[in-house]
């Protein structure tokens, strides 16, 4: 038996598959999720579980390099768009306009993990990365300067 972090086996799945550049939307129970998306269905009643509760899960497990929202989370939903800053310090935060959330995002994400958040704008992507220091400590590599900053 897995000791800790996801036990969901699917979104523990979905996690192990994802590589640098992917895209993983968490998103509120009332995302509409294309019907060709790999959707982690995780809703089980309203904010159970919640998003915050997911990011932490998912955050704690893989690299994250870009944090995408729609427009709409840092204009009337500060709660979300702080705790994201808290969360991801030091991670660039983007944001689209909510249409592009639902639509152009949601058929490029690898995967789609659905809460049962009732959150305002509760949708977010996460870009995948690498983890820099252990990718370029080979004797005789060279950092690339893009990536320098996070030695």
């Amino acid at each position: 038996m897995k000791r800790r972090g996801v036990l969901n086996a699917e979104l523990s799945g979905v996690l192990a598959s994802l590589g640098h550049t992917d895209l993983l939307l968490v998103v509120d129970a009332g995302f509409p999720i294309p019907r060709t998306a790999h959707r982690v269905d995780l809703a089980l009643a309203e904010d159970l579980p919640s998003l915050t509760t997911v990011l932490d899960l998912v955050a704690d497990e893989i690299i994250v390099e870009g944090v995408v929202v729609a427009e709409d989370v840092t204009t009337h939903n500060k709660p979300l768009a702080d705790w994201l800053g808290q969360r991801f310090p030091g991670v660039p935060l983007t944001t689209r306009q909510h249409t592009e959330m639902l639509g152009e995002l949601a058929h490029q994400a690898k995967a789609i993990v659905r809460t049962g958040a009732f959150n305002p704008w509760g949708n977010v992507g996460l870009i995948c990365g690498v983890d820099v220091p252990r990718w370029f400590d080979e004797p005789g590599v060279i950092v690339p300067d893009y990536y320098r900053d996070r030695m």
